[in-house]
């Protein structure tokens, strides 16, 4: 089930706020830009189909955000449990950055965890498999996808080659709570 908590940036342990309703969830993110929404498939996708069939089952939903947004490149991406360079990918994102265009994820199956520092507030957001998040460029975040890491996701871009994390330098994200590992059914 998605989540948002809300936490002030000085009190990492108690949520200001917690919501497990889309439509509240998507509210919340709005109010400080963020897009959220659920996605269903156009078509059935079998276990292991190519990004090819993945994006065709997306196509009218990412169509309308490039014409929308201006995206330019999509992308599916996944990682298993099992990778053997889950730890390392894990920690490349656990640190607050920035980006210098939008971060576009939706999630067809498995999870993550973002969370957007603004404002003096902590956004963690748990995407489940349906949700798309919406970073808008700029937002101090971080990404984490727990130890035991599961998830294909479509990625939009405007220019795949920006999309390279700027780090803060700010350690605000060791404060935060952890993704932590789901069991995959």
């Amino acid at each position: 089930m998605s989540r948002l908590r809300i936490f002030d940036e000085t009190q990492s342990q108690t949520p200001l706020a917690v919501y497990h309703d889309h439509a509240a969830i998507a509210h919340e993110l709005g109010k400080v830009g963020v897009r959220f929404e659920q996605w269903a498939a156009s078509q059935p996708i079998a276990p292991g189909a190519s990004q090819d069939e993945v994006i065709a089952a997306y196509h009218d939903d990412i169509q309308r955000l490039k014409d929308e947004k201006g995206y330019q490149a999509v992308d599916v991406i996944s990682l298993a449990p099992d990778h053997p360079e889950r730890a390392a990918l894990r920690q490349k994102f656990l640190s607050e950055h920035t980006h210098s265009e939008d971060e576009v994820r939706f999630f067809v199956a498995g999870s993550g965890q973002f969370t957007l520092h603004i404002a003096g507030k902590v956004y963690d957001i748990l995407c489940e498999q349906g949700d798309l998040i919406g970073v808008p460029d700029g937002t101090r975040h971080w990404f984490d996808m727990s130890e035991s890491p599961y998830f294909v996701a479509i990625r939009l871009f405007t220019n795949k080659d920006g999309w390279v994390a700027q780090f803060t330098g700010d350690g605000i994200a060791q404060r935060f709570p952890r993704m932590l590992p789901h069991q995959v059914a």
